[in-house]
């Protein structure tokens, strides 16, 4: 069974399925997708995501290749094809508490830093951008400092990075980005530095990429 992940360097989504598949130790080829210069709008790429995003995960098989969609979604299936090395706790309670930090991340702030999202408020209020990312990432960001402080451990759960670690390191890389202030994420700060320590985490970082632009060069 071969795989092949269609991604973007800095995407946020597709950063969280390349660490999935490291941390899993799953070999796969890389196809880049340039958000930049409009290629998710092309008509290869919009047969493999009717939505025009990244990431997309095919795997090749016997007829034609299966497709997966969504970060989450692809996450989940590695999880049950592959099991080990778990990204989910073995008791339902963990497993519960694991996704609903993910999905903090997934559903409560990312949209919000959305690029369609952002062109469309540029669009109609020139100048709210900059207020609008600092006030929905830093609220996002102080609910999960106090979700993810309710149980201690080096990673957001426990002692092994997993599910929610994939969701919070691209997360708070983008929330620099945005100028968000994190002084008051002392807990997450840990948990990233924890990962950031890892080789998987290493390996998947958008700057390990072969799209990623030259150091120094200009970043859109």
């Amino acid at each position: 069974m071969g795989y092949r992940l269609y991604g973007y360097w800095r995407s946020s989504s597709a950063w969280r399925v390349r660490i999935g598949l490291a941390l899993k130790g799953i070999a796969y080829e890389y196809v880049a997708i340039d958000l930049q210069a409009g290629d998710q709008d092309r008509p290869d790429h919009v047969a493999r995501s009717p939505l025009h995003q990244v990431p997309v995960l095919e795997v090749a098989r016997q007829g034609p290749p299966l497709r997966l969609v969504q970060s989450m979604a692809i996450l989940e299936w590695l999880e049950e094809r592959h099991r080990e090395p778990p990204l989910l706790p073995p008791d339902a309670d963990g497993r519960a508490r694991v996704r609903a930090l993910a999905e903090h991340v997934n559903s409560g702030i990312q949209p919000y830093q959305n690029a369609a999202v952002l062109r469309w408020l540029r669009t109609r209020q020139p100048g709210a951008e900059a207020e609008w990312l600092r006030h929905w990432i830093g609220r996002g960001l102080a609910g999960l400092e106090a979700a993810v402080s309710e149980r201690p451990g080096r990673f957001c759960h426990g002692d092994a990075p997993g599910l929610a670690d994939c969701y919070l390191v691209p997360q708070l890389y983008a929330a620099r980005r945005f100028g968000a202030d994190l002084t008051a994420c002392p807990r997450l700060l840990d948990v990233e530095a924890a990962c950031a320590a890892l080789p998987a985490f290493q390996a998947a970082h958008p700057d390990r990429q072969p799209d990623a632009p030259p150091a120094g060069a200009a970043r859109p």
